[in-house]
């Protein structure tokens, strides 16, 4: 991934830290600081974070909400509460900060809360969930392109994958030839990667990476 990401930050200090974490305990520092004023940061028109209502619609649209969803790098639960106002039930979190995972609980929406570094393998068993989805995990300094592997193993057989992949690193993180190398080995099905809006007060945008498994 780039040393210095040119991706707009919006002049936010914490989005600009989050772009330059050094790997997990840099992470988990960062979230823990910024849990509490994390969503009222983003939710602006300045940022505009629309990736969790539109991931949360893509699931619902391809899946339908009568799933079992892991929220991959749950972060505050925005994610999860649209999931749940669009009638998802059953939703499993995982963050790799606490201070996250904190206001994650306050929004009802999860079934567990789990502390878990999703640059390591995800502890849960194969073929557990109908969908995993993951939003705002896969950008500048966080998660790398491994993890997909780990998406579809926990994923059962003709599930689904729904990630956001900040387009800036789309091809150069490594992401788009992961995805190539899953599909040649018959893990998954590319459904599609179009360009989505991810942080639009700010122009940024990401792939909705949709996947199902075999």
């Amino acid at each position: 991934m780039p040393d210095e990401p040119t991706t707009p930050t919006g002049d936010n200090p914490y989005v600009a830290r989050a772009y330059r974490l050094g790997g997990p305990d840099d992470a988990r520092a960062l979230y823990d600081e910024w849990a509490k004023h994390y969503d009222a940061d983003l939710a602006g028109d300045d940022q505009g974070y629309v990736a969790p209502v539109l991931a949360a619609e893509t699931v619902v649209r391809v899946a339908g909400p009568d799933v079992t969803v892991l929220d991959a790098g749950c972060g505050t639960g925005l994610v999860g509460a649209a999931l749940a106002e669009r009638g998802v039930r059953v939703i499993d979190g995982m963050d790799v900060s606490e201070g996250m995972l904190g206001q994650a609980r306050a929004t009802g929406a999860y079934r567990s809360l789990e502390p878990v570094d999703l640059t390591g393998p995800l502890p849960t068993d194969a073929d557990v969930y109908d969908v995993v989805v993951c939003v705002g995990t896969l950008t500048h300094g966080h998660v790398g392109p491994e993890v997909l592997a780990e998406f579809a193993r926990v994923t059962r057989p003709e599930g689904w994958v729904v990630a956001t992949v900040l387009d800036d690193v789309w091809e150069s993180g490594g992401y788009r030839a992961e995805v190539d190398r899953l599909v040649a080995a018959g893990s998954v099905q590319l459904v599609s990667a179009e360009l989505a809006p991810y942080r639009a007060g700010v122009g940024v945008q990401a792939r909705m990476l949709v996947l199902t498994t075999r």
